[in-house]
């Protein structure tokens, strides 16, 4: 098989993010339909650079990097963990940044998700990272998920962690009671920016 470009760039989006749902793939990487997209990604797990895998009944299948998929790109070796309880968020996540990448017309190269940056910030005590960053403009954005309410008081950490590093942060959610805790800090922190989830799903799905 040979490699394209757009190749490169699944492959460099499932690793940003651990895995990818075909119609983010399709989304992401300029596909016509989603026909084109499932050709190319069964060409892809045909030579040995993706796998596919069920991991919740009721969802899609998650592509992943193979041993053979991360080799080419030269990064860890080790396989992603998928964490279950995670999945669902992280589904939201890649949808957020498709919805960034409409708004704001950013590429791949203006992106870093909360895995990059955690290798980053190195092997010591864990911190806190937002679910990816961008840059746009010469200006800082973070991007937060948020699908249930946490303590408050580590929320609002969070929250100001983002205001002395970023020149934005966006926070999506549908739960009413995290949108009640982001608004009561509207005031204090305002770099606020509050995004509905039906909102960005809804643009996704168009």
């Amino acid at each position: 098989m040979e490699l394209t470009d757009r190749d490169y760039l699944v492959l460099r989006m499932i690793h940003k993010f651990r895995f990818c749902l075909g119609r983010h793939i399709k989304a992401l990487t300029g596909f016509n339909g989603q026909r084109s997209t499932d050709r190319r990604l069964k060409m892809l797990l045909d030579s040995g650079y993706l796998e596919r895998k069920k991991y919740m009944y009721g969802l899609p299948y998650l592509y992943t990097l193979t041993h053979k998929g991360r080799i080419l790109l030269g990064v860890n070796k080790r396989k992603d963990i998928i964490r279950i309880e995670k999945i669902t968020h992280d589904i939201c996540v890649i949808e957020t940044l498709i919805y960034c990448i409409g708004k704001h017309r950013i590429n791949l190269s203006d992106i870093e998700s909360e895995k990059e940056l955690n290798i980053k910030n190195g092997f010591g005590a864990r911190r806190h990272q937002p679910d990816f960053v961008f840059t746009n403009d010469g200006k800082k954005y973070a991007v937060e998920v948020e699908l249930s309410s946490k303590n408050k008081d580590r929320l609002e950490k969070n929250i100001r962690d983002n205001f002395l590093n970023f020149d934005a942060q966006y926070w999506v959610t549908g739960d009413s009671k995290v949108k009640r805790s982001i608004e009561d800090l509207q005031n204090a922190y305002s770099n606020i920016v509050l995004l509905s989830l039906m909102e960005v799903q809804a643009y996704v799905k168009r």
